[in-house]
């Protein structure tokens, strides 16, 4: 298993495409009359669909901000949009629909192949074409920052790819507020494999401040949770996050004199026998006196699953593997609603994940599908918005179904070598897996 932009590079390489493509930028004596140009044609759908990610410092590894750099990359776009694998959307259009679809429609994909085809042409500045209007989910201000209060170099050893450290981050306001919006920014994101940030109650601040000076050196290992009892979350960020406001008018409360409990996945698998640079993760918040309605996360698997009462089986060599659970979850976050809407979904699985599904199964028979990815990529683990809110009743059914493909050929690389097949379950580590729902849901 490979990064997304590896795997459209080896794509690349194998069909001798570099060298034919790049050369083929601008041509010289301007474009042909009629022809496709990157100021009339191509600019307004980069800059909508991709440049989000694709600039100077972002996520993405090259940006795609001016024709230089566009024609610059000519290989890499059009593998990745023959392929599907960028812009990077992955929820499936016949089971809901979303804000901010980052996909682009088959026009679209048509005009940027054929541009490429035909040369690559930059144009006429004086002809850019006017943007194309698009959705965006972005956090719209930081009200305020909070940062790992040192910087720490996650273990890594051979036998030791996963560690798990939890930071004590005091939250300084000194009312309650509503978190409203959310984005965590890891200090060194080669090695954070996920963060999320558990809420711990003044009611509950001593016992955390026990594990902290309960361990040498910064934090605490937190293998599982958070070492207490269990917290709700006010924000995560997994590859491909890059946070977000909530829907207008709700929020997160969090009371003064609470604690951030920053619980950090690292996994230094790609980066063994070389020199860590120290992690300092930073959260960002957007927060507000008042919401219309309180908000919770609802991260929602089986718990027998992570218990091993009931051992969520992935055998070596298997090329797919499906496990499902399904359960009401109205007593939980709200003590004795009977009702929940559900706003945002999102699934989380580990490398050898393929697809996954959330669905509600009603108590008349039918079904409200809330989440389907059938082409999952670790990379790209995006939160999605619905458009309309979905109620769930007591009697219905959240279900939860993934799936795992543990074959020769579809295992992670550690050190530059693919492992070989072994038995694989519920875990904490990346070489472990996982089926996790995520949820933003509100009492009615």
């Amino acid at each position: 298993m490979k990064p997304t932009i590896y795997r459209i590079a080896v794509t690349i390489a194998a069909a001798g495409l570099v060298s034919s493509l790049v050369a083929c930028g601008g041509g010289e004596g301007g474009p042909a009359p009629g022809a496709l140009t990157y100021f009339q044609d191509v600019k307004p759908i980069i800059d909508a669909k991709c440049t989000g990610c694709h600039f100077e410092g972002g996520i993405a590894p090259m940006a795609l901000t001016g024709y230089d750099d566009v024609s610059a990359n000519v290989g890499f776009i059009k593998v990745a949009v023959e392929t599907g694998e960028m812009p990077p959307w992955h929820a499936a259009d016949d089971c809901n629909q979303y804000f901010a679809a980052r996909a682009l429609d088959e026009a679209q994909k048509a005009t940027l192949l054929d541009w490429i085809d035909e040369g690559a042409a930059e144009g006429d500045p004086a002809n850019e074409a006017p943007p194309i209007e698009v959705e965006v989910t972005t956090l719209s201000r930081v009200d305020t920052t909070l940062t790992m209060p040192v910087g720490y170099v996650p273990i890594s050893e051979p036998d030791k790819l996963d560690d798990y450290r939890c930071f004590i981050v005091p939250w300084p306001e000194t009312e309650t507020k509503y978190v409203t919006g959310f984005r965590a920014r890891p200090g060194n994101d080669a090695v954070a494999h996920h963060v999320i940030a558990f809420l711990a109650p003044p009611d509950q601040t001593d016992l955390y401040m026990g594990l902290d000076a309960a361990e040498d050196g910064p934090g605490w290992t937190c293998f599982g949770g958070t070492g207490g009892p269990p917290l709700q979350w006010v924000g995560a960020w997994v590859p491909g996050n890059q946070g977000s406001d909530l829907s207008e008018g709700l929020g997160i409360e969090v009371e003064p004199g609470s604690l951030i409990i920053l619980q950090m996945h690292y996994n230094t698998a790609n980066v063994l026998g070389q020199e860590i640079e120290p992690d300092r993760t930073r959260l960002d918040f957007r927060l507000e006196d008042q919401v219309a309605k309180p908000a919770r996360i609802l991260p929602w698997t089986n718990r027998d699953w992570f218990t091993g009462a009931e051992p969520m089986s992935i055998p070596a060599g298997e090329p797919d593997v499906m496990h499902s659970f399904s359960g009401d979850p109205t007593d939980f976050p709200f003590t004795g609603a009977s009702r929940l809407s559900i706003h945002n979904v999102g699934l989380h699985m580990h490398l050898l994940g393929t697809s996954g599904r959330l669905s509600i199964e009603r108590a008349d028979g039918s079904s409200s599908c809330l989440l389907q990815i059938d082409d999952w990529d670790f990379d790209w683990q995006a939160d999605y918005v619905l458009r309309q809110p979905i109620t769930f009743d007591r009697g219905d059914a959240l279900r939860l179904e993934c799936h795992w493909d543990n074959s020769a050929d579809n295992q992670p690389f550690v050190g530059g070598a693919q492992q070989a097949p072994s038995d694989v379950g519920w875990g904490d580590g990346s070489s472990d897996e996982m089926c996790l729902g995520i949820l933003l849901v509100t009492a009615e």
